[in-house]
């Protein structure tokens, strides 16, 4: 498969390990679920059905420590290799239960040649407006996600559950998410009334200023200066250290947009290092037996 920006047609994969959510469909879809490839990674696009795929450690290794995991996909499709299963696997290996969340998303053209031609006007006016000059603008209030929510408080309600089967300290549990993942990471903060997350890490997402709940979580976030979505924004480092809760930040050189877990000879390739330090600093990866 080319390892291109070209959208290829794929089959949908079986998903086996994947747990439906029952947060019902959408309203004014018509079209199927349906995946493709692009730059040889997975795409899901028109899911109206949110699962939740889990990614257990290897036995012995689990410490309790647990990551909701949150692909992006500007709410159109769902970016489910690079910044889903990939981040997951990873999390594992670390010894940390993650569950990849697939959310439900607004609908798009049925054909895909359709989309990618929609893709590409949505892709061009938003690096038009890398021009703006303002600086630290609130985040613009995101559409309807009241689906997205759902899922994601469905989710963790589920983990929560089943947290004595899955080996989940309910104390520990966090959320991740990339570009449009790492917006419905802070939606869940400073909306959600169900969850508490312990921590959040959201990943070149929005970076505009927010009204901070008093009882959020510490942040671990970051973003490549080379994103055509940033725009030298700080807002949203700036909320939470002047709300006084703990907040991590990385400015890296290089990396563009959805980087994921990394792409070839780019400084952003070491958040995930960052990433588990971090978590390993604040004491959110101590198991019983430390």
């Amino acid at each position: 498969m080319a390892q291109d920006g070209t959208m290829y047609p794929m089959e949908n994969p079986a998903e086996p390990n994947a747990i439906p959510l029952g947060t019902g469909g959408v309203e004014g879809q018509p079209a199927q679920e349906t995946w493709f490839r692009q730059w040889g990674d997975p795409m899901a696009r028109n899911i109206s059905t949110a699962t939740l795929t889990p990614f257990f450690p290897a036995p012995g290794k689990a410490n309790g420590a647990t990551v909701i995991v949150a692909p992006g996909g500007g709410f159109r499709w769902l970016s489910m290799g690079n910044e889903g299963w990939e981040v997951a696997k990873a999390l594992a290996e670390q010894g940390i239960t993650a569950f990849v969340l697939k959310y439900r998303l607004h609908p798009t053209p049925e054909s895909l040649e359709d989309f990618s031609d929609s893709m590409n006007r949505t892709f061009d006016e938003a690096s038009k407006s890398t021009n703006d000059k303002e600086k630290d603008v609130p985040q613009r209030p995101r559409r309807n996600l009241s689906d997205q929510l759902e899922d994601a408080e469905a989710a963790y309600a589920m983990i929560v559950e089943r947290a004595e089967e899955w080996g989940v300290d309910t104390d520990r549990i966090g959320m991740i998410g990339f570009s449009a993942g790492a917006g419905l990471t802070m939606h869940c903060t400073l909306r959600s009334e169900t969850m508490d997350l312990a921590f959040i890490g959201p990943v070149y997402g929005g970076m505009g200023e927010v009204d901070v709940p008093a009882d959020a979580p510490p942040m671990f976030n970051a973003i490549a200066s080379d994103d055509f979505l940033f725009h030298g924004q700080f807002g949203v480092i700036r909320s939470w250290y002047e709300a006084g809760i703990p907040v991590e930040f990385h400015l890296y050189q290089n990396g563009g947009h959805g980087f994921g877990l990394g792409n070839p000879d780019r400084t952003s390739n070491r958040w995930f290092e960052a990433f588990m330090h971090w978590l390993d600093v604040n004491d959110f990866l101590k198991g019983d037996d430390r």
